[in-house]
């Protein structure tokens, strides 16, 4: 039956949209750029990962950031603006650049998952995957004809692609988004109790990493009194998470205010299991902002997006139940260890931010 479902899963995927160049596209833009429009759903954490700190890079040309969903498009200015596509094109904005296109100096895309992937697996449930569709893969059958540019997160990701041009563009965020404020006088220090924060913040579309950690806490909650553990979950996983005690189950949030949460307070631990899947071989590292900005010791899982245990100093683990719970575990009872480990993914997330350095290439004055 798992042969089937895989067999008729690929088959849907190979008749699903796919983003391609327009007929003499070169990987460049058309004429020189005079100014960037990104068109997204605003705010959202893929833009400030990717392209905020970027855009803001020596050499860059002047660039404005449209929510698609509030946007005034008549006030825009198309002449010789670039226009980048972040995930997300509503009707709406296809059609001003059907309008404009003339006018337009090129047109990017940029995709930061395995959207055909997600859309024909079973993680996410029905109405992501519909949402999902028509929102990244529905308007390519437009886009399409527009595109100069695509870019990908990962090498690994731009592979699927089936694309001969598509540029590897890695996370690149700006400091302010990982390294805490010296201005926020009222985060909370981390305690000199025994008390300990363990988090996994995810959706449901991690649904198998959450089954996967259930049994680990549950353990290590009852080994350690002194440690709490707080979930971001919704729908069926937040369900995975019921019954069980010093568990806090919070609602995934808008992304500003996950930002706020970190102003606030620190998390001791924090967990980004990644199970073996198609999907999770194209994700890119962003989790390492989050765990920085929290200045927590972050324990991932090894791999194609954060790497193997001789490649640097961050905890990297195997995708083994008994090994997590171990780690865990130690790093519930060492304050120094859970230090180090911070600290080296504060600078794994500063080698990210150094990235920015050199903009958009492909679109620098």
């Amino acid at each position: 039956m798992t042969d089937m479902r895989e067999w008729l899963a690929l088959r849907i995927e190979q008749k699903l949209p796919r983003p391609q160049l327009r007929q003499g596209a070169t990987g460049r833009p058309r004429r020189p750029v005079k100014r960037i429009i990104v068109f997204g759903r605003m705010p959202n954490p893929t833009f400030d990962y990717y392209f905020a700190a970027r855009l803001e890079a020596p050499g860059m040309p002047p660039s404005q950031v449209v929510d698609i969903r509030h946007g005034n498009l008549a006030e825009l200015d198309p002449e010789g603006a670039f226009i980048i596509i972040c995930r997300y094109a509503s009707p709406d904005v296809l059609s001003w650049m059907d309008a404009k296109a003339g006018r337009l100096s090129g047109v990017g895309l940029f995709i930061d998952d395995d959207i055909p992937a997600v859309v024909t697996g079973r993680d996410a449930n029905l109405r992501y995957r519909l949402l999902l569709y028509f929102r990244a893969l529905w308007p390519l059958r437009r886009l399409n004809s527009h595109l100069d540019i695509v870019w990908a997160s990962t090498p690994h990701l731009a592979s699927t692609l089936q694309l001969e041009n598509v540029y590897v563009l890695p996370p690149a965020p700006p400091e302010t988004l990982w390294r805490p404020r010296p201005d926020q006088p009222d985060r909370v220090a981390k305690p000199m109790s025994d008390r300990v924060l363990i988090a996994y913040h995810a959706t449901g579309v991690h649904l198998e990493e959450h089954h996967f950690l259930r049994p680990i806490i549950e353990d290590v909650l009852a080994q350690r009194p002194q440690a709490l553990f707080e979930v971001f979950a919704d729908g069926r996983a937040a369900s995975i998470w019921q019954g069980l005690e010093r568990v806090s189950i919070r609602w995934p949030m808008p992304w500003n205010d996950y930002l706020a949460d970190a102003d606030n307070r620190v998390i001791d631990v924090m967990l980004v299991p990644l199970h073996p899947s198609r999907v999770n071989d194209s994700r890119a590292p962003t989790k390492r902002i989050d765990v920085a900005r929290y200045e927590a010791a972050g324990v991932f899982a090894e791999g194609t997006a954060y790497g193997y245990p001789c490649e640097g100093a961050e905890l990297l683990l195997p995708y083994s139940a008994r090994i997590w719970r171990e780690t865990i575990v130690r790093l519930v009872d060492d304050r120094d260890t859970r230090s180090t480990i911070a600290a080296a993914t504060r600078r794994a997330a500063l080698q990210m931010t150094l990235v920015a350095d050199t903009g958009l290439e492909a679109l620098r004055a």
